[in-house]
C-alpha cells in the first residue's frame, strides 16, 4: 500500500509503513505525525486536495516528481521539523503556510 519510493504514507488516522523497523524510528514517527496534526488542521479531504493540486503545480514547474515531492509545502515543514521531538507540543495552527 506504501507507493515505491516512499516508506510510508499518513491517511488519517494511520500511518502505514513499509518496514515494522520504522516503528521505533522517532524521526520518521515524527515526520508523519506532523502530517496528521496537518490533515486535522485541513479536516482530512481539504488537506488531500491541497496536496494533490500543490504537488501537480510544483511538478509542472519542476518536471521532476522527486523535487516536486519535497517542495509541497506540508513535506518542507515535516522534512524541517521531524528531528524537533517537541516539535508539535510547540506548532502554531496553520504552520504549513509559511511554508509556501
Amino acid at each position: 500500500m506504501v507507493p515505491k519510493g516512499y516508506l510510508g504514507i499518513t491517511i488519517f488516522p494511520f500511518v502505514i509503513i513499509k518496514y515494522r523497523s520504522l516503528k521505533s524510528n522517532i524521526t520518521f514517527i515524527n515526520h508523519e505525525q506532523i502530517h496528521i496534526r496537518q490533515q486535522l488542521e485541513l479536516l482530512i479531504l481539504p488537506f488531500f486536495i491541497w496536496y494533490f493540486i500543490e504537488f501537480l503545480i510544483k511538478f509542472w514547474r519542476y518536471k521532476n516528481w522527486s523535487l516536486a515531492y519535497r517542495n509541497v509545502s506540508f513535506e518542507r515543514e515535516a522534512y524541517q521539523n521531524e528531528r524537533a521531538v517537541d516539535y508539535l507540543q510547540n506548532r502554531p495552527l496553520w504552520s504549513f503556510v509559511s511554508f509556501l
